[in-house]
Parts: C-alpha cells; structure tokens; sequence
C-alpha cells in the first residue's frame, strides 16, 4: 500500500494539496471566521502548531487570486472534498472574491534593528511585487503609482514603509471595487527578538505604526487574522484599537484547528498502518488544552510519523525541544530564587503548581517578575492548564502542569544541564582541595551548597547524583576524571586519577538514602562496595600506590561523605 508523504515543513497550503500530501481537514477555520465576524483577530497559539498552513489556506480560499498579467486565477480546486466545501453557499460565495495581503514577519528576526527594518520591508515589497497587475491601465493616479514602485523597488522613505500596507491595501480596492483581508503571521517574533537583541523601542515603534495605520484607521480593510505565541499589550502595539478581538489558548474560539485533536491522531495511525503506537503519540505529544479542545503538537506528531515509516521500532524524540533556541526558559533558570527550583521540581514530579494569570503583558515586561515568565511559558506550550480559580480580589490563578513526556524531556535535560552549567561556573577549588586533602567536612559543604543551586526530580536520583558529581569534579588541574569505568568485578562510579602517578588517586561510590537518618549507613554500604567489588584494582594495576575510597550518600539535597584510607 502506497502512503501519501507527510508534510514535513511544508506550510504553503497550495503545495501540500497539489503536491498529494497528507492533510488534516481545519477548512471550518474558515467558516468559524465568517461566522465570528471578527473585524481584526489575533490569534495565539505555541509555534509549530499550524499557524502559518492555516494563513496560507485562508489566502488561497477568500483571494481573488490572478498571475502577474491580473489574469483571475481559480483556486476552488483546492478544496475539493473538504468539509468547507459541504457548508453550503452562504459561506462558498465568499471564494474567491477579496484582495488579500498575506505577510509573515518571522524575518524580522536579526541582530539589529537596521537589518530587522530591511527584512521586513523586503517581505512587503515581495507582497507589493505579488499584486504588480495593479499598476496597469489607469487604476491608480500617476503619483500613487510612483509610490507603489518605490515601495516595490526599496526606494521609499521610512515614513512610507510605516503605512506601507494600508497603502497597498488602498490600491488593492481601487483595483477590484473590494476590501481587502490582511493577514500578518509571526507578528511576535521581530518583537522578542528586538527585546533579547537590545533595539525593542525602535521596532515596537515601527510595528506599531504598520498595524495602526492598516488595521485601525483603514477604511480599506475587510477583516485581519493576526497570529503569533504571544498576546502583547494594546497599549504596546494595538494601541486604542477597540476592534481587536484576541483568541489565545483559554478561548474557546477556533480551539480544535491549531493542533491535532485525539481522533485526528488515531486517524493518522490507522493510516499508516501503525494504531498500535497510538499510546505513544498520546504519552508523548498530547495534553494541550486550547479553550475546550484537547489537542497533540502536530509538529512532533508528524515528525515521529515519518520516522516509524523508515524505522517501526524507533523510539519518539522530542522534536519540538529542538525548533527554537529556548531563551526565555533558559531565563528561568538564570532568575530561579528556591521557591522557583522547588516548583520546577514538582513539575517534573508531575504535580501542579498554581500561578496568577495574566495576558497582556509586552516582551519587555516578561523578565521583570517570575510570575510573567511563567506566563509566557503557559501562553507559549509549556504547560497545560488543569484547573482555574478566582480570589476574593476578582485575580484569576490557573493550576499548571507538564503536558507530555516531549515537554518533560526538555525541563529534565535542558533545564537540568543549564543548572549544571550554572554551578560549574562557580568556583570549585575548595572542593577540589578538599577532596584532594581528605577534608570530608568541606567537601561535605561544598556538595550540598553546589546541590542548593541546582534541581533534582525523584525518579532519577541515581542517575542525577552520579552526573552532578561527575559534572562539577571534572576540570581539576592535574587530574582526569572517569565515570562508571569497569573496576574488579563491579562498575565504580567514578575514578579521579592524578596525572602523575605518585599522587594519590581516588574511588567514588555513590548511594542514595530515602531519610536523612539512612545517610551514615548508606555511606558505609558505598564504601563496603568499593571494597567488595575490588574497585580499586583497577587503579592498583595502572601503577597507583596510594588510592583512597570515598562513600558519599544523598538525601535530597543534603549528603554525607565517609573517607577509607
């Protein structure tokens, strides 16, 4: 059995239809939209969950679509078979029948703002470049025409890139006797990118005065869908526009159509031949709650999909992890006080944590309190909500939690490493010594203020512990550090050789108790493993004359250290 090819990056709905490829019906999108009747909708949603395929099929319904000579061009062909196409006239005299802007300002992400501005301005004049036809015969007066070549060309001035789209918009009607539908994707991404690069003033300024001038004081605009992660303050970009209906991921509204619903993914299984690894798409990538809906990361769906094909017993991957830089979570980190690191606990433990809500917020406020970082994070897929609440003070307060294993992978390795990167930038010297001088007291203070800074979940203690130790011993001068090495008739935990070999080498064994009470007798057992196992045989035959033994045992955060010489 032939499978159709799934679509793997490709977010331009004419290609995926064209071109055979696997898709998932969200075309009601397009009726709910109608029926909302929705002046300027912004719409927000974590990336790679279908926004921008769902901008290009919403292009490719409603445009008057014609080639560069202004020939009309008919698109109905793309929707044949497609729920919209059963909704009945009402919502079918629709195709086809608007000028439409389509505009994604995702290349607004640059180092600075000179290059920004160009990039964005260059995605205009593409999209200028896109509706040339309406320069021919005498639509628009001989000075309009100036104006929209130098726009085209690169060659206006600032102040006309500002109201750059409400111009084009202007000449698309004049041109068809219709309004015209603006779509703006990505219209977050320039703005988080200018707060992390240092020039946010100057493109909020910009971003500003290019969706005031289209969106709130344009007689030419029929309606706009806005998407983007994150729903920024009125007063930061919409200023006093009182049309702007915002649907984020508590509304109820368009819910099911970013995202893939339970059924959606058992169908895709079932046609791939592979309803058996439907709990592992669930376990993975599922636990989104978008208003009502239930929904998986379609991006990761699709990706897990298309590996099972070439390899049925591959293990899923966190693919999501992987489509960003992640610097607004590494900023938890770096701002993480110890109620912060006890709640990252929790969450990978898989309890809740509850925390105030609320949405407008700008990229410049997000780091001025934990309570908006993690804002941003729910608003951006990091949690799922599980429950909701209202204090006496009318404060709304969500409960939060982890939604899948995917998202786990990146707070217990991501997060986790940063942590760790956190405290190897520390001095480590006194541990070292004391280590080297058999200090068990010291080495004892230094591990447990090195773990204070850390996190730690508790179905991973061992591996934890013995990576935390084997991470902030490595780099002492003269000496090389060797993890899980086989010693004797067992595997030590850790090896810690002088260079020279008339220095003392040393033994780690590491345990973990359950109460503190336990840690005396656990430490003993570490060191009566050494012995047993004949770990430091190993050590004995490289020619070390002197090796001695270390028994360290963890509760939680707090861990003693026992020496055999």
């Amino acid at each position: 059995m032939k499978f159709k090819p799934l679509p793997i990056g490709i977010d331009n709905f004419e290609k995926l239809v064209t071109r055979g490829y696997y898709f998932i019906d969200k075309t009601l999108l397009i009726k709910e939209l109608l029926d909302k009747k929705g002046d300027v909708n912004l719409i927000t949603r974590p990336r790679r969950f279908g926004k921008t395929l769902n901008m290009s099929m919403i292009q490719y319904f409603f445009e008057f679509a014609t080639n560069y000579d202004g020939v009309k061009q008919d698109n109905s062909y793309l929707f044949q078979g497609l729920q919209i196409m059963e909704t009945g006239e009402s919502y079918l005299s629709h195709m086809g029948k608007y000028p439409v802007i389509n505009l994604s300002l995702k290349s607004g992400k640059q180092m600075d703002y000179e290059l920004a501005f160009e990039c964005i301005i260059d995605e205009i004049a593409q999209e200028y470049e896109r509706h040339e036809y309406v320069l021919k015969g005498d639509v628009l007066s001989e000075s309009n025409q100036k104006k929209y070549r130098r726009i085209m060309e690169h060659e206006a001035p600032k102040a006309e890139y500002y109201k750059a789209l409400q111009f084009l918009s202007q000449c698309l009607e004049k041109y068809y006797g219709k309004k015209t539908i603006i779509l703006i994707d990505e219209y977050d991404v320039p703005l988080e990118n200018a707060y992390m690069c240092g020039f946010y003033s100057e493109m909020v300024a910009f971003i500003r005065s290019l969706f005031e001038s289209s969106l709130k004081t344009n007689s030419s605009l029929e309606f706009a869908v806005i998407t983007g992660c994150l729903r920024i303050s009125k007063e930061s970009i919409f200023t006093g526009m009182n049309n702007l209906k915002i649907i984020s991921i508590l509304n109820e509204k368009y819910d099911e159509y970013f995202g893939f619903t339970n059924e959606e993914v058992k169908k895709i299984c079932e046609d791939y031949g592979m309803p058996k690894k439907y709990d592992t798409f669930k376990e993975w990538y599922n636990g989104y709650l978008f208003g009502n809906a239930n929904v998986y990361n379609p991006w990761s769906v699709i990706q897990l999909m298309d590996d099972l094909r070439e390899n049925p017993n591959r293990f899923p991957e966190a693919y999501w992890a992987n489509t960003s830089s992640n610097s607004i979570v590494r900023k938890l980190i770096e701002m993480a006080d110890e109620d912060t690191k006890r709640e990252i606990e929790d969450l990978i433990d898989d309890k809740t944590i509850e925390k105030p809500i609320h949405e407008d917020i700008t990229y410049d406020e997000v780091y001025k309190s934990m309570d908006n970082l993690w804002n941003f994070m729910f608003f951006t897929g990091y949690f799922r909500k599980v429950g909701k609440r209202m204090d006496s003070s009318d404060n709304q307060y969500l409960e939060l939690k982890i939604p899948n294993r995917e998202v786990k992978y990146i707070f217990r390795t991501k997060i986790l490493g940063w942590f760790e990167e956190k405290v190897k930038a520390r001095d480590r010297s006194r541990l070292f010594t004391a280590l080297i001088n058999l200090d068990i007291e010291t080495m004892e203070e230094e591990i447990i203020d090195m773990l204070l800074e850390t996190i730690s979940f508790n179905d991973a203690y061992e591996s934890f512990y013995h990576g935390f130790l084997a991470g902030i011993l490595s780099g002492m001068k003269g000496y090389v550090v060797k993890s899980n090495r086989e010693g004797g008739t067992g595997r030590s935990d850790l090896f810690i050789k002088p260079v020279t070999r008339r220095k003392p080498a040393f033994v780690l064994e590491f345990k973990v108790a359950d109460k503190l009470k336990q840690l005396d007798k656990k430490a003993d057992e570490a060191l009566q493993q050494i012995e047993e196992k004949g770990y430091a045989r190993e050590l004995h035959d490289d020619d070390y004359e002197t090796v001695y033994r270390y028994g360290v045992a963890f509760c939680g955060k707090d861990c003693l250290v026992k020496l055999q010489k």
